[in-house]
């Protein structure tokens, strides 16, 4: 047999196997199956670990939300109360807006949106300091860590403040001080206090977060009655001025017209002389006051419990992945 004969021969008896997509398949599969079950088992024999991490991070979050103290929330709705206030302005614009060009009186102005105002007011820092020497409530913001139900005190963090001496006792290195600075106190406010409105219905809610629900409300209606009164204030003083000014315009003009719009201008003032003499919810009408909650607003202690314990089991089981893999 010659080697031609010999080579034909062996081609003759190799069989040539093509594999079909279907049978690729079935191998990726058969290989993404082994996969998955040695990862299975990887788990398995790593569960003590995983066991252990859970229930140490189960445990330590328990204990870790039982130490935090309850927050209550309470809160007011506000509506605004100056609407009726701008229609007399507005029509005098419409009817001596040109004789008000002439005097240099903006009747404008009338429209300005007291509402806005009076929030921005109250997030301001000039009413913030004015409210915290008025009530003196620093203590209580900045060193109060838990409220005692039986006898309604307040518990204070000792190495920040005394209460029976009224002394604040905490270490701090320049520029600050024991007692803590309005900024410090404004940042910390920002926290606990909230103030939303409505922008289709014109509905305000103000809102105070603290760890006794008494010095939540207490909180919330001084706020409202303190943007009133100072908002009152406000506009009492802007129109006797704007009255001064209109009466010494008027002697010093010969013009009928003129003085027609002046005397106009000085009835609008004294009808917010008025308003603000006789309405204590100058700005603000309270339409559900605030009271003491009776149910904690936060922390939610079980919510807490159970993302410790899945973020252990997800932590732990990727442990037990990398260490077996990495040795691998």
């Amino acid at each position: 047999m010659t080697d031609k004969q010999s080579s034909q021969q062996s081609t003759d008896n190799v069989q040539f196997v093509a594999l079909s997509p279907e049978m690729y398949k079935s191998q990726n599969n058969a290989d993404e199956e082994i996969d998955l079950l040695e990862i299975w088992a990887v788990i398995w024999r790593g569960k003590w670990i995983i066991i252990a991490v859970t229930a140490i991070f189960a445990i330590a979050s328990v204990f870790y939300a039982l130490s935090l103290a309850n927050i209550y929330k309470s809160e007011a709705l506000l509506a605004p109360a100056n609407e009726e206030q701008q229609g007399g302005i507005a029509g005098l614009a419409g009817q001596f807006g040109g004789l008000a060009s002439l005097a240099g009186v903006n009747l404008d102005g009338g429209k300005a949106d007291k509402t806005s105002l009076a929030i921005e007011v109250l997030k301001s820092r000039a009413f913030f300091a004015k409210f915290v020497d008025k009530h003196d409530i620093l203590p209580d913001l900045m060193a109060a860590i838990d409220w005692e139900l039986t006898s309604n005190t307040l518990i204070y963090n000792h190495e920040i403040y005394l209460p029976e001496r009224a002394e604040w006792t905490r270490e701090v290195k320049p520029p600050k001080n024991p007692k803590p600075s309005m900024q410090e106190a404004k940042k910390e406010f920002d926290k606990l206090f909230s103030i939303d409105q409505n922008k289709e219905s014109g509905m305000i809610v103000i809102s105070i977060e603290h760890v006794s629900p008494m010095v939540a409300k207490n909180w919330v209606d001084w706020l409202v009655e303190d943007i009133n009164l100072v908002m009152k204030v406000r506009e009492k003083e802007e129109a006797q001025r704007s009255i001064d000014y209109l009466h010494a315009q008027i002697a010093e003009t010969n013009i009928v017209e003129q003085k027609t719009l002046l005397y106009q201008l000085i009835e609008e003032q004294a009808k917010i002389l008025m308003f603000a003499e006789v309405r204590d919810e100058y700005v603000f009408k309270t339409i559900d006051p605030a009271i003491v909650p009776e149910m904690k607003f936060k922390p939610q202690r079980a919510l807490i419990v159970m993302l410790a314990v899945l973020l252990a089991g997800i932590l732990s089981v990727l442990v037990v992945l990398i260490r077996y893999f990495s040795i691998r």
